[in-house]
């Protein structure tokens, strides 16, 4: 017969007593689960991981505070550094989302390529090899690179495309480097928010065009089509939206007639529980006077309107007036495939069958991207899910996603090399010799992977596991090479740390697989485990004690004591119930647990700002916290199970905020432990030796040895980017970090 579980309520915020309250009862146990709804299934595209991302990073209510990632990066940089140097840890040849790509005309084989949230990278081996180009101490987020015919290079900051986990990391602005890469400065822009393009006058370089897409959350700012005359010392707005969150995603400079310009605007935003990705501001423009006057374009495109979403837009080099374009709703799904052969004038919506129409899956607002073979105006590549291809103008259509990664957003042909054309996706980048109809090349060398997390083992230092955005879970017995052993996106691994081949890797939404062979065979078990809701990142731990002994947090905790093969549900719903957002419906899920090292306290941590205490294995439970922002961990001390610490999410406006709890009499009373850390999310937190505390925040890692009162920032050459996990291997003294854009970092300590 099941248990009945006991909740009794503290109401206890900052610095304040536990009091007791209700009871309520958790579900039968005994009862076996049905297979997961489909909410619970893979989920095909971006909008859960950026959803998920959303939330976790705003405060209830708030929409995410203007420049909050710079603001926070700048106080990260003031701080002392100590500590030995990070070293990147691969994997070299998984890859990860990029944005935009660009081809050095002075220098054959030369490709920039601007990853999602891992900066600028360059190879000179024809996209073989990638290494950074671009200032680790920057912002890593990027929207797009572009190259000036002497080689001077263009980046500008923050992903216009607003998914996959990392819209929230907003650029700083548009940056020039004239030493390919070495060096960069501001030019401008600072409070654009996302660029989506950027675009030279071949003939006079000291003309560029950039497309400004803006705050996602905030309106207002620089947002519209920017023109420089001068090498961006000054710019001048020339083409501004209909609303105050309509930007520029796309500006294109005709060859064949440096005063015909044409333009793409994107009326969208993000708000608490909405999200609108189109509206009235959304359309295509054309300038007859180097971008002075604009005038949008209908005559067969769709007018302005409500459901007009983003809208992709190409021009054929060979054939100038030729224009093609793609336009997706509000919502998201495919509307209409577009021709024009009079320069915009006119458009024709061309015959588009399921192949097309379902390419952009219900995510359009993800791709938003049309390219022309430079020699041939009938062969357009259309980004989507699988890569669209067209050889006779766009009335046939075929893909291509048996060979490469899905979900498509750049492309660049070899200025000197007829037929050789390179792409960009989530998974990296690809070069194909036959002017981009397969034949497909991954590069060997691209370590700009987005993480979830991490796991490590003192058995063997060389064994190391993740969960990745968009590339599953992928581990490494020794090397920097990785391989994929579990599909989806990748969220919690884990590593028995008594057996090294005991594996636990899960897929979104509580989705979890046990392996006793390294990961080469997975046994499911997500259908095992009670709960009405699961978190898109479900965590799943070991007992310190005995890692036999696991918690799986839904809305309710589940222990198993046989390694994941059986569970029991030990608690009620420890959250306040689902949110409203229709969008991340998944709301109301237990974020973190700890189990303390005396096998009987068990400390939770909600996504609605909830911490949990039970010191009889989930007889009883008393609430420690509530109110708080999204709880991203609950540490207990493996020796004291009454010392523990919380970290909190969330960028918020108004004044100074805690983002670490402490505490020593098991959250009775909780103190500040914040001291000068950035004000960001912390997503993870260590307990090391001599009581030293290792901090994962959005803009890297940082250590107190003081208990909290004063922190540096740990190391020399990680990068300014996320870190959503850290693992610490007391044994060998190192510390690894999950990076979401650089891949994984190792650095040793004490």
């Amino acid at each position: 017969m099941a248990r009945r579980h006991r909740l009794s309520v503290a109401l206890a915020a900052v610095v304040l007593t536990s009091t007791t309250a209700a009871l309520s009862a958790a579900p039968d146990a005994t009862a076996v689960p049905p297979r997961p709804p489909d909410e619970y299934r893979p989920v095909r595209g971006p909008s859960a991981p950026a959803e998920f991302r959303y939330h976790q990073k705003t405060a209830p209510g708030e929409a995410l505070p203007r420049h909050a990632y710079a603001t926070a990066a700048q106080a990260a940089r003031r701080l002392p550094t100590v500590g030995g140097a990070w070293r990147s840890v691969g994997p070299t040849n998984v890859g990860g989302r990029i944005t935009s790509l660009a081809l050095d005309p002075t220098r054959r084989d030369t490709v920039y390529a601007a990853a999602a949230s891992g900066g600028v990278w360059v190879s000179r081996d024809a996209g073989r090899r990638f290494e950074p180009a671009w200032p680790a101490d920057r912002t890593q987020a990027m929207g797009a690179v572009a190259v000036a015919p002497d080689g001077t290079v263009y980046a500008g900051t923050g992903e216009v495309n607003p998914g996959g986990g990392s819209i929230t990391y907003e650029g700083t602005g548009l940056y020039v480097s004239r030493d390919r890469g070495r060096t960069w400065r501001l030019l401008g822009l600072h409070d654009s928010g996302a660029i989506g393009a950027i675009t030279i006058d071949p003939a006079d370089p000291r003309r560029i065009f950039v497309a400004a897409a803006g705050s996602l959350y905030n309106a207002g700012g620089d947002r519209g089509v920017y023109r420089s005359t001068d090498g961006g010392v000054t710019w001048q707005r020339v083409l501004a939206g209909a609303t105050a969150f309509t930007g520029a995603t796309e500006v294109l400079l005709d060859p064949a007639d440096r005063d015909r310009l044409y333009a793409v605007l994107w009326d969208h935003r993000r708000e608490p529980d909405l999200r609108t990705y189109g509206g009235v501001g959304s359309g295509v423009y054309r300038s007859t006077d180097g971008g002075t006057t604009w005038r949008l374009l209908t005559g067969g495109l769709p007018g302005a309107a409500a459901a007009v979403g983003r809208i992709g837009l190409a021009q054929a080099r060979s054939d100038p007036d030729r224009l093609y374009a793609i336009v997706n709703s509000t919502s998201g799904p495919f509307e209409g495939f577009y021709a024009s052969s009079d320069g915009g004038d006119n458009w024709t919506r061309l015959p588009a069958g399921p192949e097309l129409t379902e390419s952009q899956s219900t995510f359009g607002w993800w791709f938003g991207k049309v390219w022309v073979d430079p020699a041939d105006p009938r062969h357009v590549h259309l980004a989507g899910v699988p890569l669209m291809t067209t050889k006779d103008g766009g009335r046939t259509w075929s893909a291509d996603a048996a060979t490469i990664h899905v979900d498509h957003h750049a492309m660049a042909w070899d200025p000197h090399r007829p037929g050789r054309v390179y792409l960009g996706n989530d998974g990296g980048v690809y070069r194909s010799d036959a002017n981009g109809d397969g034949g497909w090349v991954k590069a060997v060398h691209e370590p700009y992977t987005q993480f979830y997390s991490a796991a490590i083992t003192p058995q063997d230092v060389t064994r190391i596991s993740g969960g990745t955005q968009d590339n599953g879970s992928v581990r490494s017995w020794g090397g920097p090479a990785f391989n994929e052993y579990l599909g989806g996106d990748g969220e919690e691994n884990q590593i028995n740390p008594l057996d090294k081949e005991n594996v636990y890797a899960c897929y979104q939404y509580g989705n979890c697989f046990w392996s006793v062979d390294g990961g080469d065979t997975m046994t499911y078990f997500g259908n095992q485990v009670a709960g009405a809701r699961r978190n898109w990142f479900t965590p799943l731990v070991f007992d310190p004690r005995d890692p036999r002994v696991m918690y799986y947090g839904a809305n309710v905790l589940n222990r198993s004591t046989d390694g994941g093969r059986t569970w029991s549900a030990i608690s009620g719903d420890l959250t306040g119930g689902p949110g409203r957002d229709p969008v991340y419906t998944n709301y109301g899920t237990i974020s973190t647990v700890a189990p303390a090292g005396d096998g009987r306290t068990i400390y939770v941590g909600t996504d609605d700002g909830r911490v949990w205490v039970t010191r009889d294995l989930g007889e009883t439970w008393r609430q420690l916290l509530s109110g708080q922002p999204w709880v991203t961990r609950v540490v207990v001390d493996p020796h004291d199970a009454g010392r523990i610490y919380v970290t909190l999410s969330a960028y918020r406006s108004g004044g100074v905020r805690p983002y670490v709890l402490g505490s020593v009499d098991g959250g009775r009373r909780f103190v500040d432990l914040s001291g000068n850390l950035p004000q960001a999310p912390v997503n993870d937190l260590v307990i090391a030796r001599g009581a030293t505390l290792y901090a994962a925040t959005d803009q890297g890692v940082f250590v107190s040895r003081t208990g909290g009162r004063a922190w540096s920032r740990l190391g020399r050459g990680l990068p300014m980017v996320p870190v959503d996990d850290i693992e610490y291997d007391a044994g060998h003294h190192r510390l690894v970090a999950a990076t979401f854009g650089r891949g994984l970092y190792e650095t040793r300590v004490n």
